[in-house]
């Protein structure tokens, strides 16, 4: 099981913006850098920008930050395109007439919990700002001006 690329394409939107990016930001560059077609950047940017992280009008080239990188979690990159639904879901039809049939959910529920909470728990000591420093990129003079 996978969580979904919207994650790592939206960090990596992120950073390309406290990079400095390349001037422009459109969704054309950053696809280019990413990968991928330029509209799956402007669905996960239009995320980022219904969760106030980045800002952009459509008609107008370029994406910007709406907040400074130091007070941009990967939690909130995660729940700004991922959601809050379940990271892990259990099987749908187990025997009830089993005795594991009959109590896996719960369990592997409880254990869904916890995992869920330590993965949020790790996204959220992480910043956009972080990333770019073990990256040794500096922010452009336009992102730090935010801060």
């Amino acid at each position: 099981m996978r969580i979904a690329s919207r994650f790592s394409i939206a960090v990596h939107i992120l950073t390309l913006l406290g990079s400095g990016g390349f001037g422009s930001n459109t969704s054309e560059e950053m696809a280019d850098s990413i990968g991928v077609n330029p509209v799956i950047v402007r669905r996960i940017t239009g995320m980022l920008k219904r969760a106030g992280i980045v800002s952009a009008q459509q008609g107008v080239a370029g994406t910007r930050l709406a907040r400074p990188i130091s007070r941009i979690t990967l939690l909130d990159v995660h729940l700004a395109v991922e959601g809050q639904g379940e990271l892990f879901a259990a099987h749908l039809h187990p025997n009830p007439n089993c005795p594991v049939g009959i109590g896996i959910q719960s369990v592997l529920d409880n254990v869904f919990v916890d995992a869920r909470r330590a993965m949020e728990a790790k996204l959220a000591e992480k910043t956009i700002a972080n990333l770019l420093d073990e990256m040794h990129i500096k922010p452009s003079p336009e992102v730090l001006a935010l801060e």
